[in-house]
């Protein structure tokens, strides 16, 4: 089964907050779905179809079908960490083209800065019984110095250099200057990157994402019904999923699942990289950046550093715009999980609904891609192409 043409996104809402003390992760759930809905036109009774992940609180799908009182005949509760909600989205195409719904909802909520969580620097010892903790426990491994280990070999293999990291944040600056919910909005240099504290070496306080609670939502219909609503149409024209583990031992940290979802993307979609014009890049660090380029073939393995050098990222000035709304640098990171925002700017991009400072000019057609878990140990990766119809 294709997703090619199956399905479009009809909604797309990012929450305004950064910091949500005062509000319940259902209350985030539910205010991220009736904002997407509203984006589209429709509203609760619509939905026959409800997709989440593991930020959702409860029993997931349970819960938050009984708190919004949907009345659906499809869950979906796929759980690869930020790379969840664009495998929704595929997921979700999947099921309208198998008729098990007609309009999915998906949502993504957290609120990891009101509760006090450093992304990066906390042990992910997670449950004993889990196959992996008992041997790498012992070990420390955090999300930061895990991202770290992976930088430390690129640059040992390829020459890459912190300036050049650097360039990504950079970009993130340019554009979330004009962002007027970002947390971070000025703009940076790449001496400020590299002078900035050191997180866990080469990485710096910098090259590392924000911590926001918040949320974003999409909805997802058949294209019948994405014709018949008064928003601009956003087909679904490829998508790629992937796993990457230890491989029985066979490691090596310098390249992503991206490798192995981004060409299934593009086959489907029957497109190249060179096709697109605007990208949502998952941005945890700026490692995870330049290595998800090289893998999703923007540039030949081992030339990252080069290709984001001196702008190559920034919206009207490089020749691959990427996370024009700050992204998770400088944006926003909800649950440090950011895998719905990249979707949700790049429906921004094709429909010319981003900022006018960096909107690409006819952008009609645009990747989103996710990761989730880490790049040093095992993660999830999952790749769009959209359209503009």
């Amino acid at each position: 089964m294709t997703v090619r043409g199956a399905a479009c996104i009809v909604g797309a809402y990012e929450h305004p907050t950064r910091k949500a003390p005062d509000t319940s992760l259902a209350q985030l759930h539910a205010e991220v779905a009736l904002g997407a809905l509203a984006d589209a036109g429709l509203t609760l009774r619509d939905v026959d179809g409800y997709f989440c992940a593991g930020d959702a609180p409860g029993l997931g799908p349970l819960s938050m079908v009984d708190y919004l009182n949907l009345r659906v005949r499809h869950v979906d509760s796929t759980d690869v960490g930020g790379s969840s909600y664009l495998l929704h989205v595929s997921h979700a195409a999947q099921a309208i083209a198998a008729g098990k719904c007609d309009i999915a909802l998906i949502t993504l909520a957290g609120r990891p800065r009101s509760e006090g969580v450093a992304t990066g620097t906390t042990a992910r010892a997670g449950n004993p019984a889990q196959p992996d903790v008992q041997w790498e426990y012992p070990y420390g491994p955090t999300i930061a110095n895990m991202y770290a280990m992976c930088a430390t070999r690129h640059m040992h293999e390829f020459g890459t250099t912190s300036e050049q990291l650097a360039w990504i944040k950079v970009a993130a600056s340019h554009h979330a200057q004009h962002n007027p919910h970002a947390m971070l909005r000025d703009v940076v240099t790449v001496e400020d990157v590299v002078n900035s504290p050191l997180v866990a070496a080469p990485l710096h306080r910098l090259d590392c994402c924000v911590i926001s609670d918040g949320g974003g939502a999409l909805v997802v219909a058949r294209p019948e019904i994405a014709r018949s609503l008064k928003r601009p149409v956003v087909m679904l024209r490829g998508a790629g999923e992937a796993v990457k583990g230890q491989m029985g031992g066979d490691v090596d940290l310098t390249f992503t699942g991206a490798r192995w979802s981004g060409p299934r993307a593009f086959a489907e979609a029957g497109v190249t990289p060179a096709d697109i014009r605007y990208a949502s890049i998952y941005d945890s660090f700026t490692i995870t950046v330049l290595m998800q380029l090289e893998d999703l073939g923007f540039c030949e393995k081992g030339q990252g550093g080069r290709f984001v050098a001196d702008g190559n990222l920034i919206s009207g000035v490089g020749r691959l715009p990427f996370n024009t709304d700050g992204g998770g640098l400088c944006n926003n990171h909800p649950s440090n999980r950011g895998g719905m925002t990249k979707v949700i700017e790049a429906v921004r991009q094709l429909r010319g609904e981003a900022h006018p400072a960096v909107q690409v000019k006819d952008c009609a057609l645009a990747l989103a891609h996710g990761t989730g878990g880490s790049l040093g140990t095992r993660h999830g990766s999952a790749t769009l192409i959209l359209e503009r119809m």
